[in-house]
C-alpha cells in the first residue's frame, strides 16, 4: 500500500470510521503486547537458568526482578511503538525500525535505571547495591528489548497494515457496488424510457382516429391517457409496483385500444387476488399486451383474443399473456424491439432469476414473464 493511501484514508477518519477502527486496533495491540509481559518475564528467568546466571532456588526472586524490568521496560516500549507503527509507519516507510530502535534504546536506558531503584525500594537488592545492578543488568536489558521490541513491533506493523489493507479493500469494494447500482439504474432509466414515447405514439394514434366519429369518447379516452401519463411518470424513477397498479394500468390501455380496434379486440383478465400485492416491474406486463395487441390483433382482420393470467410458484411468479396468433421466436426480437428492452430490464433488476419467454400451447402463443416473488 502507498504512503499516500495511507495519509487519504487518515484524513477522511472522521467520515469513514477508520478514524474508530485505528483506536480500537491501536488498544488492542497495546493489551496483547501487556498480556506477553509475564511470558517475557518467565522466559528472562528460563535464560538465566540456562546461561547459568541463576539457581533453581532463585527461580522466584529472578522472576520477580524480571517481571519488574519487563514492566518498567515493556509498559513505555509498548505504548510508543504501537503509537508509532500505526501513526507513522506511512509517512515513513523503512526509516520507522530507525526510529522504533531509538526508542527502544531509550526505554531500555530509563527502565533499567528505575527497576534497579525499584528492586533496591523492595527489597530484593541491598543498600549500595543500585549501581552494581545497574551495570549487571543494562547489557542484558539492552538486547532483550531489542529482540523481543523489534520482534512485536514487526509483527503489530504487519498485522496493522493487513487490517488497514483488509477495510480499504472492504470499503473500495462498497463503492464499486454502489457505482455498479447507480449505472444499473441509469440505464434502467434509459430503457424505460424508449417505452414511453412508443405508447403515447400508439395511443395517441388511437384518439386521432376516434376523434371524428366519437368526440365524447374521445375526451374519456383522453383522461385515460392522462390517468396512464400520470403512472407512468410517477413509477419512472422506481424498480416495483404492486401488481394491483400494473393491471390497472393494462386494463387503461386495453379500453384505449378497444376504442381504436372495437370487436376485434377481445381479451379477459385472469389474476388471484393473492398475487395483487406482488411487486413487479412498472409496465413489464402492459408491454406483453401491447406487443400482442400491436403484432396479432393490429395485423389480422379478424383481431385476436388475449387472455392474461398470473400465477405464482413457489417463490416464483408467472404473468402470461396468450393469444391466437401465429407465434414468433425470442431469436428475432431487437433490442430496439419493444420485448428487447423489457429483457434488458429484467436482467437488470433480477438477473439470472428473471426471464422472459415464448411458447406455444394448444395452438395459442403464450408470452409469459417469470420473476421472484419477494423482488
Amino acid at each position: 500500500m502507498k504512503t499516500e493511501d495511507f495519509e487519504a484514508v487518515e484524513c477522511s477518519d472522521d467520515l469513514t470510521g477508520t478514524g474508530l477502527a485505528k483506536s480500537r486496533a491501536m488498544r488492542r495491540a497495546m493489551f496483547s503486547g501487556f498480556f506477553m509481559m509475564p511470558f517475557v518475564a518467565a522466559f528472562i528467568v528460563i535464560l538465566f537458568l540456562v546461561l547459568g546466571r541463576a539457581r533453581v532456588s532463585e527461580t522466584v526472586t529472578r522472576f520477580l526482578e524480571s517481571l519488574v524490568y519487563t514492566l518498567l521496560i515493556g509498559v513505555p516500549s509498548a505504548v510508543a511503538l504501537t503509537w508509532m507503527s500505526f501513526r507513522l509507519t506511512a509517512r515513513l516507510g523503512n526509516l520507522i525500525m530507525v526510529l522504533q530502535a531509538l526508542v527502544l534504546l531509550a526505554t531500555a536506558t530509563l527502565g533499567s535505571l528505575t527497576a534497579a531503584l525499584v528492586l533496591q525500594l523492595i527489597g530484593l537488592n541491598p543498600p549500595g547495591f543500585y549501581w552494581l545492578e545497574f551495570r549487571g543488568s543494562y547489557p542484558f536489558s539492552i538486547v532483550i528489548t531489542l529482540v523481543v521490541g523489534m520482534t512485536m513491533t514487526n509483527y503489530q506493523t504487519l498485522r496493522h497494515k493487513l487490517q488497514f489493507a483488509t477495510l480499504e479493500l472492504r470499503t473500495r469494494q462498497v463503492e464499486q457496488e454502489r457505482a455498479y447500482k447507480l449505472l444499473a439504474e441509469a440505464r434502467l432509466s434509459s430503457l424505460e424510457s424508449r417505452l414511453h414515447p412508443h405508447f403515447l405514439f400508439n395511443t395517441l394514434n388511437s384518439i386521432a382516429a376516434l376523434i371524428p366519429r366519437d368526440p365524447q369518447r374521445a375526451e374519456d379516452t383522453v383522461g385515460k391517457l392522462a390517468s396512464l401519463l400520470r403512472f407512468s411518470l410517477a413509477t419512472n424513477h422506481t424498480g416495483f409496483v404492486p401488481l394491483a397498479q400494473e393491471l390497472k394500468f393494462v386494463r387503461d390501455y386495453l379500453e384505449i385500444e378497444e376504442t381504436r380496434f372495437g370487436a376485434r379486440l377481445q381479451y379477459e383478465i385472469d389474476v388471484p387476488e393473492t398475487l395483487l400485492e406482488v411487486k413487479t416491474p412498472p409496465m413489464a406486463l402492459q408491454s406483453l399486451v401491447e406487443n400482442a395487441v400491436k403484432h396479432v390483433v393490429a395485423q389480422r382482420p379478424q383481431g385476436a383474443h388475449l387472455r392474461i393470467e398470473g400465477r405464482r410458484e413457489g417463490d416464483m411468479v408467472r404473468l402470461e399473456v396468450t393469444d391466437d396468433g401465429p407465434g414468433f421466436s425470442l431469436d428475432t426480437v431487437t433490442p430496439e424491439h419493444g420485448l428487447g428492452n423489457l429483457i434488458a430490464r429484467i436482467e437488470l433488476l433480477f438477473g439470472d432469476r428473471g426471464k422472459l419467454f415464448v411458447s406455444r400451447r394448444d395452438l395459442l402463443t403464450v408470452v409469459g414473464l417469470e420473476f421472484p416473488a419477494e423482488a
